[in-house]
């Protein structure tokens, strides 16, 4: 074979080779996408049960200051938990939310506890009415139930704090806008700090603690508890993917083998 016509044979099988390592490494990187999306669908299910668990324990009271720096989302988000203290309504807020009874606000309000210590109580829904968050509307109403000073004990899901606002729409704390359940940035706006120490969470009542005794009083009981879970179709995907780039390879490989062998092709380095 001369050296001319062997040029093109060099440069094919050099090509071949290229293709057939690219090949290999796309089928590697597939697969492992699709490990890592199993890996995740086993840690959300494990998150699934470990919050399902926490939402049907027995009450327990919620964390004192002396356990706030260990509070976190792993560790202690919808424990069910109480709280007994005091009511401050003159202190309440509103933060936007869009819940199934429709669009509205979460009340929120301060509870300060016989040691001094301040819990937001996310006491539920109301309804947006005319006028709210107009200029010189004032502070929201406070939906009180009980006379200032009264004692009440509430129960309900712990939260962690939703810093920054909400996708696209950030906190105005001057306007008194809220859009997310931001603790620091509303006890600050509050000046809560002046009052007592704050907790770094904040309680969803549920609706058993939440009692009305007006239309306009908060609807408690209405967090939403869902995990977005598409895990197994992305690792199906991604295994589907690596399973169909597999193939495609094996018969280009087969069908090069059959051509060279009828002599239609000329020979190639991945035989």
């Amino acid at each position: 074979m001369s050296p001319v016509t062997d040029v093109p044979k060099r440069r094919s099988r050099a090509g071949g080779i290229a293709l057939l390592v690219g090949a290999a490494l796309v089928f590697l990187v597939l697969l492992g996408l699709g490990g890592w999306q199993v890996a995740r669908l086993q840690w959300k299910l494990d998150l699934i049960a470990r919050v399902d668990a926490r939402v049907k324990a027995p009450v327990v009271d919620a964390p004192g200051a002396q356990d706030w720096s260990g509070v976190s989302v792993a560790a202690d988000e919808y424990r069910h938990v109480r709280v007994t203290g005091q009511f401050l309504y003159d202190r309440s807020v509103r933060v936007q939310a869009v819940t199934e009874r429709g669009s509205g606000f979460w009340l929120l309000t301060p509870l300060r506890r016989a040691d001094g210590e301040v819990v937001l109580i996310n006491r539920g829904y109301v309804p947006a009415r005319t006028g709210d968050w107009l200029p010189g509307a004032g502070r929201p109403a406070s939906g009180a139930i009980d006379p200032v000073g009264t004692t009440t004990t509430v129960s309900g899901l712990l939260r962690i704090s939703e810093p920054r606002g909400a996708f696209l729409r950030r906190n105005d704390p001057a306007a008194n806008r809220w859009y997310s359940r931001d603790v620091a940035a509303i006890a600050a706006a509050g000046n809560l700090g002046a009052v007592g120490p704050v907790a770094p969470y904040f309680v969803d009542a549920d609706a058993a603690s939440a009692v009305r005794r007006a239309d306009e009083q908060p609807v408690g009981g209405l967090t939403v508890i869902a995990f977005h879970n598409s895990h197994l179709v992305y690792a199906i995907t991604w295994f589907t993917l690596a399973l169909l780039l597999g193939g495609a390879v094996l018969w280009n490989l087969r069908e090069e083998r059959r051509s060279r062998r009828a002599g239609a092709l000329p020979g190639n380095a991945l035989d």
